[in-house]
């Protein structure tokens, strides 16, 4: 079965901060968005878009203390069948006459293509009490704390 996707705006990184710019046939699904305070992103990995990657199944040790081999979906590699990601964001302005939603930060890069874009709303969206495997369960327990993290001494990439 095939789908058919439609990009509905891009992420923009730079010396202005991090931004999501919304397509202008899009901009009316903005209305109703003010007073959240986080959106989840869905974007696509479309630098790591083609057969080859999409080929992959299977990580060689992506984390220190992780098994030596780990299946892409036990992990947030690129490298997938589908290559679509998610990521919380914490909204610091919304702009929607001009189709911008700044954020603090999000984990793509500029020129990123957005594919939706998600309320974040607790009672959907938090576990209170997520079961982790032990090998990361040393990991922050929010967003919020995760950017004080060494997330470069738990990846081996």
């Amino acid at each position: 079965m095939r789908f058919t996707l439609d990009q509905i705006g891009t992420v923009h990184c730079g010396e202005e901060g991090f931004s999501i710019v919304i397509a202008p046939e899009y901009r009316a699904a903005l209305t109703g968005l003010e007073g959240f305070g986080y959106v989840q992103i869905l974007w696509w990995f479309d630098r790591c878009d083609n057969e080859e990657q999409r080929a992959v199944l299977t990580e060689e040790k992506p984390y220190v203390d992780g098994p030596d081999v780990m299946g892409v979906f036990a992990t947030r590699s690129p490298q997938r069948p589908n290559p679509i990601a998610v990521s919380p964001a914490y909204v610091t302005y919304l702009d929607a006459e001009n189709g911008v939603i700044g954020l603090a930060w999000i984990d793509a890069l500029d020129g990123t293509p957005v594919l939706d874009v998600k309320p974040y709303t607790p009672s959907v969206d938090r576990v209170e009490q997520p079961a982790v495997p032990d090998w990361c369960a040393h990991w922050p327990k929010n967003v919020e704390t995760s950017g004080d993290f060494d997330w470069d001494s738990v990846f081996n990439f």
